[in-house]
C-alpha cells in the first residue's frame, strides 16, 4: 500500500503476529464476546496496524475504537482508513493538518460474481470496463475504487454512498483512477464543501486488487 499514497501518509501493512497482537480496552468493546475469530483477527490485525502507522508519524498508539456502523474512530487531530482481506491487513494515517481524508482498500484479484456486478458497476463503467486491457479482472478493480472512495468520502461528510453514487474511470496506462460523485448526493451532503472528484491509485499484483486515494486539505 505504500506505493499508492503520498510521503505525508504513514502506512503499516501486517505482519504474521499481528492477526492476534494486543488490543486495547477501548478497541476490545467494540468487539464484543460473539466476535468469530475471523472478525477478531482482521480487527486485531487492523488496529495494530492502525497504532504502528500513529507510531511512524511520531504520534503516541492511541487506540481506534470502532463507531455504531464500524467505521474505525481515529484520534483528534488524525485521519486514516483500513483494509483487510484474506491473508492481507492494512492500516494509512495522515496528521489532520496535511491532508482531509485517506482512503484504502485491498480485494482479492478475481473475477466478480455477475450479481454483484451489476450491484457495483454503472452501465457507462461496464462499457468503459469492456475495452480495456486483457489479463485483469478491471470489475474488482472497479469495486476497490469505490470503496476506497467511500473511506474518503465518510469521514469527511457523515453519510455513505452507494455504488452507483460514483462514477469511476479508470486509467490501466498511469495506474490511477478517477470518480465523480452524483451531483445529487454533493447537493444533499449536509457539509458545505463535500468532495465532487476523487483520484486515487490503483495496482495489481500478488492476488490482490490494492487501491488508494486521499483528500487534500480543504
Amino acid at each position: 500500500m505504500r506505493d499508492l499514497l503520498p510521503p505525508e501518509v504513514a502506512v503499516a501493512v501486517a505482519g504474521p503476529d499481528d492477526w492476534t497482537g494486543p488490543l486495547l480496552a477501548e478497541e476490545l468493546a467494540c468487539l464484543g464476546p460473539r466476535a468469530v475469530d475471523d472478525r477478531r483477527r482482521d480487527f486485531t490485525a487492523g488496529r495494530v496496524c492502525a497504532r504502528r502507522a500513529m507510531t511512524t508519524l511520531g504520534l503516541p498508539p492511541a487506540a481506534v475504537p470502532s463507531a455504531a456502523d464500524r467505521a474505525p474512530v481515529w484520534p483528534d487531530g488524525v485521519v486514516g482508513a483500513i483494509t483487510h482481506t484474506h491473508g492481507y491487513c492494512a492500516a494509512a494515517a495522515a496528521r489532520r493538518t496535511d491532508l482531509r481524508a485517506v482512503g484504502i482498500d485491498a480485494e482479492q484479484h478475481r473475477e466478480l460474481d455477475p450479481g454483484v456486478r451489476r450491484l457495483v458497476c454503472l452501465p457507462e463503467e461496464d462499457e468503459r470496463l469492456a475495452s480495456l486491457p486483457a489479463g485483469v479482472s478491471w470489475p474488482a478493480v472497479l469495486f476497490s475504487a469505490k470503496e476506497t472512495v467511500y473511506k474518503v468520502w465518510h469521514p469527511v461528510v457523515g453519510t455513505w454512498l452507494d455504488f452507483t453514487d460514483a462514477l469511476v474511470d479508470i486509467d490501466p496506462e498511469t495506474g490511477t483512477f478517477t470518480a465523480r460523485i452524483a451531483p445529487a448526493r454533493v447537493d444533499a451532503a449536509p457539509v458545505s464543501d463535500p468532495p465532487m472528484t476523487v483520484r486515487g491509485r490503483f495496482a495489481v499484483a500478488g492476488g490482490l486488487v490494492r487501491t488508494a486515494a486521499v483528500l487534500p486539505p480543504p
